[in-house]
């Protein structure tokens, strides 16, 4: 079957032509007739089959003849990698439609993302987080959305945001498409589907959820403290050009990293702890060959698309059969072919069974020729939890350290540059005497002479008792100045008197 068999728009069949997709998928053939119909659709297929096709190329055909200016259509899912893939892979279809859309999820700044509301892009694809961050501004509305996509609404689950989902939910129009996609099917997400969809048409390209068909995997049976230096050795003997290595913790992903990187193989990190720029940064090199090891936690594997990956290492056996098919479908995706390695340790037993039954075969187990499998490592690969929490104590406390001697500083400049004050007289001399400081000279003082009203030009004036006596407001100065040294009755200004200016003081006749 060809895409050119399809009903779609001449313009994304062209764009689609243009990036060498001539054949689409088996998930892609059952769902995009009946997504074009309008029809809700349940799709479950595994990860890398071309599921963001499937639900991208009937929304878009929808699109291409209607206005512009409004949001039309949302795509949640559940990272920002994987918001940030979606987003490439519509603005490649769409390159030819004029067709608009943005990314909306955490870790930047929220300005370009407010901007995309305010224009209504046609298509937002966003994390539940920071979705509803704006949603609770004016700004913000999904009133004019009228086809929903939940991708990996399994991860959604997983990741606790099922309670977000219900309150965007609330923010979409009832008459509208859903398109529910995920790599597994367990009986929370069938659930949460019999509430959404209506009437969908249900498709299940694998009856268990598999690893993509192209996917040759094995295992490496390893004792814990040597899975570092196995790790190594195969990437040593040239086994694998490059490598994305998943591991359960973002401490042991720091921790690998550091180690690959002292033994000179080009290696960064991607997790949850890390800003989006870096992340970006490290995805970026790892795609142009910067890096030849990626590392990365299962929060970023559903959002990690590389073109023609070879090798997918799970360093650390995940806990759920379904986390392990997610990982290893970052390689071996749109019918590719690709190697998935899994390191296991005796403890870890369980958790490979368990993976087997719900895969429904039993995984080759390797053995690397001329590796110690009895050697004792250097150092361990995770520092205990106590020494950490310890390190963690220690660097606070210098770092407390550091912020007092840098405010006792602050505190001895002010001092220094606070003026002396006079030294306290000896015992029985007479105290020194001081002349008072002359205020700043007020707009009456500078003019009073010209007016005869008495006052002096520095603004001071002798008062009763020879006590030096500072200025007072302006009105004050004028009336009070002429009968301060006669003690003579201070004369009441009448009603309707003369103003300022005028002569006399403060408006008495002479």
């Amino acid at each position: 079957m060809l895409f050119k068999s399809l009903p779609l728009d001449p313009a994304l069949l062209r764009a689609l032509q243009e990036l060498g997709f001539l054949h689409p998928t088996q998930i892609q053939q059952q769902a995009i007739p009946p997504a074009l119909e309008g029809r809700d659709v349940l799709g479950c297929a595994a990860t890398g089959s071309g599921k963001t096709a499937a639900f991208l190329l009937p929304i878009l055909h929808q699109l291409v003849a209607q206005s512009r200016g409004t949001t039309r259509a949302l795509v949640v899912t559940p990272t920002r990698e994987l918001a940030g893939q979606i987003l490439e892979h519509l603005d490649a279809l769409a390159t030819h439609t004029g067709i608009t859309a943005a990314a909306i999820y955490g870790g930047v700044g929220m300005g370009p993302q407010e901007r995309a509301f305010r224009q209504g892009v046609d298509v937002l694809v966003a994390t539940p987080g920071r979705l509803l961050d704006h949603l609770k501004q004016p700004y913000a509305s999904l009133a004019g959305v009228r086809h929903l996509v939940l991708d990996e609404a399994d991860r959604m689950l997983d990741m606790g945001f099922l309670p977000d989902i219900k309150r965007i939910l609330k923010q979409l129009p009832a008459d509208r498409q859903t398109l529910f996609f995920s790599a597994t099917m367990p009986g929370q997400i069938l659930q949460l589907s019999r509430e959404l969809l209506r009437d969908p048409v249900k498709i299940e390209t694998d009856r268990v959820a598999q690893p993509a068909r192209g996917i040759t995997q094995a295992i490496y049976p390893v004792p814990q403290e040597l899975k570092a230096e196995l790790l190594i050795r195969i990437l040593e003997r040239g086994d694998m050009e490059e490598a994305l290595v998943f591991t359960r913790t973002k401490h042991r992903a720091n921790r690998l990293t550091e180690v690959l990187v002292a033994r000179g193989i080009k290696a960064e990190r991607i997790h949850g702890n890390r800003s989006q720029g870096r992340r970006e940064a490290a995805l970026d090199g790892f795609k142009n060959g910067a890096f030849r090891v990626l590392v990365a936690t299962d929060v970023a594997a559903r959002g990690i698309d590389v073109e023609a990956l070879g090798h997918v290492v799970n360093f650390d056996v995940p806990a759920v059969a379904e986390d392990y098919i997610h990982r290893v479908g970052r390689t071996g995706r749109a019918e590719a072919t690709g190697e998935a390695f899994t390191f296991v340790a005796p403890e870890e037993e369980p958790e490979l069974r368990a993976i087997e039954k719900a895969i429904a075969r039993r995984l080759p187990r390797v053995t690397v020729p001329d590796f110690d499998y009895q050697a004792k490592p250097a150092q361990p690969l995770e520092i205990p939890l106590a020494d950490r929490i310890k390190e963690i104590r220690a660097r606070k406390a210098e770092e407390r350290k550091r912020a007092a001697e840098k405010a006792a500083r602050r505190a001895g400049a002010t001092e220094s540059r606070a003026p002396a004050r006079p030294a306290a007289p000896r015992d029985g001399a007479p105290a020194p005497r001081t002349r008072a400081a002359a205020p700043a000279r007020t707009d009456s003082a500078r003019t009073g002479s010209a007016r005869g009203d008495g006052a002096r030009g520095d603004g001071a004036r002798p008062a009763r008792g020879g006590e030096p006596r500072t200025s007072e407001p302006r009105g004050d100065a004028r009336r009070d100045t002429p009968y301060a040294d006669s003690g003579a009755a201070r004369p009441r200004r009448r009603r309707g008197g003369r103003g300022r200016g005028s002569g006399g003081g403060g408006g008495a006749r002479g």
